[in-house]
């Protein structure tokens, strides 16, 4: 995986696009209405959240842009030099920089109008005092438009950069222009970079990944170079000189043979030797491409001269930067090989891939950290104890049982049988059942199959319990018989039932019977009171009535007139309607007024019903089974029961479980926004 992702940065807003996308956080999130009324204290609080808030937010999204860009001092010296060459490092830190000046005096600002907020006399001061904070913000944003632009060219662009792993094991392939490097990237890898017969055709590093002895290789592909001094060197080749200091990788110098790229041998052998400084420490080799078009026979004595010289340099730097590396002659550096028909190819590919391995491993071994490891590495070796030999050797006992049992024809006589004979005898796996404890080490063999008494908490379970329990068993039960048999004398003392009759023992026993029925049935429908639906009293078809009562006490023996005559009572008070002659004015009213000593004055048809039906009520005489003592208490009945609704109905509510929404646009949501076309002003 590569050591930076640069296309996780997020993008960087306009000057202009910043300041709408904070201001519109801060009207969105923070409250937008000061009501009539509230206290000075409350209304410094209002306009010192919305100046916080909007700080807070520039200093969140400025830090994300100051996380997002990478810090040229703490990356690998690659990108560092790669993101000078590319964007000028003193242009990106300057931006970076104005953006940190700017987080900062934001948040100054933030606490000098906070601090004048506080003493805040009027609203229009504190409102005032807001929009200056807030306008001197967007001010000073404003000022950042340009490093804002900039470092959105720069995040795009390194958003393009190909993800390249300083640390991999890497091919780098370099040389003059249209030589063959990207022809040959395309046979290595699966990448697909764009080959055309003209120089600088690649313009940036593009990196392709391939597999070699079951490891991940990267490739990269620089774009070529020319021999000229290095200050007059363009963009596109300081690309490729970067990657060539700071990468420690193979490094593959194409040479063109046929000189079609437009350069000839001679200055691609300057060239080589101008840059020789930077293949310092690096496996080098030498591979001349489109032997196809003109092979390596084929060249002059001076140009093979050149080649040759150019092959010895490479050996040269690869023995002196890895010590031993590179021992296999002068022609392990020079290699040949044509893209066009790919000859020879896969032969530079495990060529180029075997030298780096060698030179990391000798690398690693010639650090300072192998050297650590191999103190602390030991490895034993026994020892003799005297010169004498000892060959393995059988003790002449077994030797004698063995030439005995041989003499014999058969195997010496074996006093224990094996376990896996003991099994097939007593019928195989799956059936045989292994004795554990014939094997047991105890001083008392008889002791093997002992019952084993069980242990709880570290102790016996034996040592719980007590010897006499039964005898203590017995004596509570008989304690227990005397204990009822006294109780069932109290009992039988209280009510004798010796002195009932015959008629009243029978009653005794059916109310007896009809107690144990009813408490079962209590008993039933309480176990599932939570799953039982309940009926409405005026649905209940077990209502008391006058048959009903009669049938039932009637058929125990017990006289039930009274108990009718006080239903037929009830029913009368409670289905009378009132005359006209006790309407409000009439005999009622008489009534009323002859008891408090005062005329009572009608009630006017402006009163609302539900007042009216609430003083009639009050006035009614109270019914016997309202459980009122008089009509005071029923008149103050009436009027707790409207104050408790007063909450309700002011609410505009039916009852306690009301849970409609009245206002489905919400003030304090739908006013004070901007429209279409508004974003300018605010």
């Amino acid at each position: 995986m590569p050591a930076y992702n640069f296309k996780s940065m997020q993008v960087v807003p306009p000057a202009k696009d910043f300041i709408d996308i904070v201001l519109s956080k801060t009207q969105r999130q923070t409250p937008t209405v000061v009501h009539n009324g509230w206290a000075i204290q409350r209304i410094r609080q209002f306009y010192m959240r919305k100046v916080k808030f909007t700080a807070q937010s520039w200093n969140e999204k400025l830090t994300q842009i100051l996380d997002d860009f990478p810090k040229v001092e703490d990356i690998h010296p690659f990108y560092s030099d790669l993101l000078n060459v590319l964007y000028d490092k003193d242009h990106y830190k300057l931006a970076l920089g104005q953006l940190n000046t700017a987080r900062n005096l934001i948040d100054k600002l933030s606490q000098d109008y906070v601090r004048l907020l506080k003493y805040g006399d009027s609203l229009y001061r504190c409102k005032e005092l807001k929009r200056a904070a807030m306008g001197r913000m967007c001010t000073l944003m404003k000022g950042q438009d340009a490093s804002l632009k900039y470092l959105e060219q720069v995040r795009q662009h390194m958003s393009r950069l190909p993800g390249i792993d300083p640390n991999a094991r890497s091919l780098l392939l370099c040389g003059y222009p249209n030589v063959g490097k990207s022809s040959m990237m395309n046979i290595l890898t699966r990448a697909d970079v764009e080959v055309q017969p003209y120089a600088f055709t690649t313009k940036s590093l593009y990196v392709g990944h391939m597999d070699y002895r079951y490891m991940r290789w990267q490739v990269l592909d620089t774009p070529g170079i020319l021999d000229r001094p290095l200050e007059e060197r363009n963009t596109i080749e300081m690309q490729s000189i970067t990657a060539l200091a700071h990468l420690r990788c193979a490094v593959l110098y194409l040479v063109d043979v046929s000189e079609q790229c437009g350069y000839s041998l001679a200055q691609q052998a300057a060239l080589f030797h101008s840059i020789k400084p930077l293949f310092a420490n690096k496996p080098l080799l030498v591979v001349v491409n489109k032997t196809d078009v003109r092979p390596l026979e084929a060249l002059t004595p001076e140009e093979q001269a050149l080649v040759q010289g150019m092959a010895e340099e490479a050996q040269r730097i690869s023995n002196g930067g890895a010590g031993a590396a590179g021992a296999e002659g002068e022609a392990s550096s020079l290699l040949t090989m044509s893209t066009l028909t790919e000859e020879g190819v896969m032969a530079v590919k495990q060529t180029a891939c075997d030298r780096l391995l060698s030179f990391r491993v000798e690398l690693k071994v010639a650090g300072k950290r192998i050297a650590d490891v191999l103190n602390r590495m030991h490895v034993a070796q026994p020892k003799n104890r005297d010169p004498n030999a000892r060959p393995p050797v059988i003790p002449p006992s077994v030797a004698a049982a063995r030439a005995a049992a041989a003499a014999a024809g058969g195997k010496a006589q074996r006093t224990r049988k094996l376990e896996k004979e003991l099994q097939e005898e007593g019928g195989g796996a799956g059936v045989y059942s292994a004795d554990l404890r014939k094997h047991y080490d105890l001083k008392d063999p008889a002791w093997r199959y002992d019952i084993m008494p069980e242990i709880i908490d570290g102790h016996n379970v034996a040592d719980f319990i007590d010897p006499d329990i039964d005898a203590k068993l017995a004596e509570l039960e008989r304690e227990e018989e005397q204990m009822e048999a006294a109780h069932q004398a109290e009992m039988a003392g209280v009510m004798d039932t010796d002195e009932l009759t015959e008629e009243q023992a029978a009653d005794l026993a059916a109310i007896r019977a009809r107690k144990k029925q009813i408490v079962a049935g209590h008993r039933l429908k309480k176990a599932s009171a939570s799953n039982r639906p309940v009926m409405p009293a005026k649905h209940n078809a077990g209502k008391l009535q006058a048959a009903k009562l009669r049938a039932q006490l009637g058929g125990m023996g017990i006289d039930t007139s009274a108990a009718e005559a006080r239903l037929r009572e009830r029913s009368q008070s409670r289905g009378r309607k009132r005359s006209r002659s006790e309407a409000p004015g009439g005999d009622g009213d008489a009534e009323m007024a002859d008891a408090e000593g005062t005329t009572p004055k009608r009630i006017h048809s402006s009163k609302s019903r539900a007042m009216s039906r609430g003083r009639s009520a009050s006035l009614a005489a109270p019914s016997p089974g309202r459980g009122i003592k008089d009509a005071g208490m029923a008149n103050k009945a009436v009027k707790l029961a409207d104050k408790a609704q007063r909450k309700m109905n002011k609410m505009a509510k039916v009852g306690e479980a009301d849970r409609v929404i009245q206002s489905k646009m919400p003030k304090h949501l739908f006013s004070g926004k901007r429209g279409k076309g508004k974003t300018d002003r605010r």
